[in-house]
């Protein structure tokens, strides 16, 4: 790929459960990030729902199902076009399955996003983890 080719949309899994929401750790930041949502490029042929939930797969060996898209941006740190997609998770524990890319997977608290992602989240995003992690 050449920089004058367009990079493919980011498909990121927003997956919560029993008031935490699943993170990845890097193991190489890309600029300032280090911790994000588990999720990948969006391949030919796939939605970006459809990526969501095989990223999950590859990346953390859960099973996942797409609730919903809660929004898209062009990341302010990356300038990647992002799609954000709630998932349920149907089956699995997390573990790091892509270890070339991935250092370690972790369920995060609510009151934990700050410390994780210092630069606030996607307020979308931060909205639904609001509700969702809120019970």
């Amino acid at each position: 790929m050449t920089d004058t080719e367009p990079k493919p949309v980011v498909s990121m899994a927003i997956i919560a459960r029993d008031g935490a929401v699943l993170m990845i750790r890097r193991r190489q930041k890309e600029g300032e990030l280090l911790w994000a949502f588990p999720g990948g490029a969006v391949e030919d042929g796939e939605t970006a729902e459809q990526a969501a939930v095989r990223e999950v797969a590859e990346e953390v060996g859960l099973t996942v199902e797409s609730e919903s898209v809660l929004g898209r941006r062009v990341h302010p740190k990356t300038g990647r076009e992002m799609v954000y997609t709630a998932c349920a998770l149907v089956a699995g524990e997390p573990t790091v399955l892509d270890e070339e890319d991935i250092a370690e997977v972790a369920w995060v608290k609510h009151s934990e996003i700050d410390e994780h992602v210092p630069y606030g989240l996607f307020e979308p995003v931060q909205a639904y983890l609001d509700e969702a992690l809120a019970s």
